[in-house]
């Protein structure tokens, strides 16, 4: 009788609990095993224990080629970025004239990324004048940059510096510009798309930081302003380019 009892008030915890401390139970009842059945994931019909196992195995392998295959899309898009970046790096780099490095990084940017357009602003640098790219810096632009601790992306062109493009876009990047993370901004990057999709709140940052350093060093070469002897494009009279600062 009190085995009886003892059976009766037995739940699932207990049944649990009882199979987790004898590992081996199935194999040593392999009857019950083959016989138990248990309602379908996928229906109302009743399988076996195997079954759902096997069930359980496909489901998990779904799930596993999924996430393989997302990690490969990751991948694949993040080395399509890196070889954007190292192209618009190495014609920063051949640029031998200081003055057209703020018109070559947002060229270089906007038909590297095929962007509707990438707008530009640089201060603080010595040798900018003249370049271009210095107008229509007002204080609220320069306090705004310097509160962008990271990159913004979205939807909202409500920003002044998005009145530096030429048409409103459907979302955008803004990316202030330091040559180290604590220092001040000597600069404002404006990458505009068509696509609202392209620039969204929850999208990770990484390569817009690689971006604005990259930006950010080239456009130290500014800081040197031009001699009497060289123009504002770092041509001289004759011709000649302007020398390289010393290394």
């Amino acid at each position: 009788m009190n085995a009886m009892t003892e059976s009766q008030d037995l739940d699932a915890s207990d049944v649990a609990a009882f199979l987790q401390a004898r590992p081996d139970f199935f194999q040593t009842h392999a009857d019950v095993f083959a016989t138990l059945e248990i309602p379908s994931p996928h229906g109302t019909r009743a399988i076996s224990l195997g079954e759902r196992q096997i069930l359980t195995l496909r489901e998990r392998n779904r799930d596993i080629e999924w996430r393989l295959a997302e990690l490969i899309r990751n991948a694949t898009a993040n080395e399509l970025i890196g070889q954007h970046i190292t192209q618009w790096s190495a014609r920063l780099l051949g640029e031998s004239v200081p003055h057209r490095i703020p018109a070559e990084i947002a060229l270089g940017l906007a038909e590297q990324f095929k962007l509707s357009d990438v707008a530009l602003r640089v201060w603080d640098l010595a040798g900018a004048a003249g370049c271009g790219f210095t107008d229509g810096v007002s204080d609220d632009v320069r306090t705004f940059a310097a509160s962008l601790k990271k990159p913004y992306c979205g939807n909202d062109t409500g920003f002044e510096a998005a009145g530096w493009l030429r048409e409103p876009p459907k979302s955008l990047a803004l990316v202030a510009l330091r040559t180290a993370a604590d220092a001040p901004t000597i600069g404002l990057l404006v990458l505009a798309s068509d696509d609202a999709q392209r620039f969204h709140t929850e999208m990770g940052t990484a390569f817009l930081d690689v971006i604005a350093q990259l930006a950010a060093a080239a456009l130290q070469r500014l800081n040197a302003p031009a001699t009497s002897e060289f123009g504002v494009d770092g041509v001289a009279a004759n011709g000649s380019p302007a020398p390289l600062p010393p290394a």
